[in-house]
């Protein structure tokens, strides 16, 4: 199990949703309503043994399915609050579409640097992650939040002081928790945990 660690500071546990179709074969899955595979189904219920079943003072989803099947798998349906900011990258034209096709069109695109035509820069998922933040700030103790790869890689850049961009360095697991937290106060964010699975 990942324990809430040893300190007095809040923390925040994040939970990348379990395995779907189109994350096994690297489609970009923004705003698809994608349903988890049974190895993913499989996955979140596994994370009932993972993540403590209390201390958390607040619990947020993405309001996508996988994200609220994996919550809802992990034994967290019943607290659970859906957050519109916590939604996935939207991929606009690139939706569905690997990466690898993706640089065939446009070598060496990258989503931090490059965005999404008619979809999101990573300003604007860094502005959701802002907002984010600024809520989890206002809950008095731990936070628990499941998500998409690519808004918690922002989230967690962002959670640092660092431009949205610095997600690119933060790669994530499906079924993957990751904590973040302070050192000595709360004027020092830290990732305290990252990409368990």
């Amino acid at each position: 199990m990942v324990k809430l660690m040893s300190t007095h500071f809040p923390q925040i546990f994040l939970v990348r949703h379990g395995e779907t179709e189109w994350s096994l074969s690297g489609r970009h899955t923004g705003r698809s309503d994608i349903p988890l595979t049974e190895n993913g189904e499989a996955a979140a219920r596994l994370l009932k043994a993972r993540i403590p079943a209390s201390g958390f003072n607040a619990i947020f989803s993405s309001p996508s399915q996988r994200a609220r099947k994996t919550c809802e798998l992990a034994g967290f349906g019943s607290r659970v609050e859906i957050d519109d900011n916590l939604s996935e990258w939207d991929y606009g034209r690139y939706e569905g579409v690997t990466t690898k096709e993706i640089q065939t069109q446009k070598p060496g695109w990258n989503i931090f640097h490059d965005g999404c035509p008619d979809g999101e820069m990573a300003s604007d998922v860094a502005a959701r992650a802002d907002a984010v933040i600024n809520k989890i700030k206002t809950v008095d103790g731990n936070v628990l939040m499941f998500s998409s790869s690519h808004f918690l890689r922002v989230l967690a850049a962002r959670w640092l002081g660092l431009h949205a961009e610095a997600g690119a360095s933060f790669v994530l697991d499906t079924a993957s928790i990751s904590i973040l937290g302070y050192e000595h106060n709360l004027d020092e964010p830290v990732i305290r945990s990252w990409n368990q699975t």
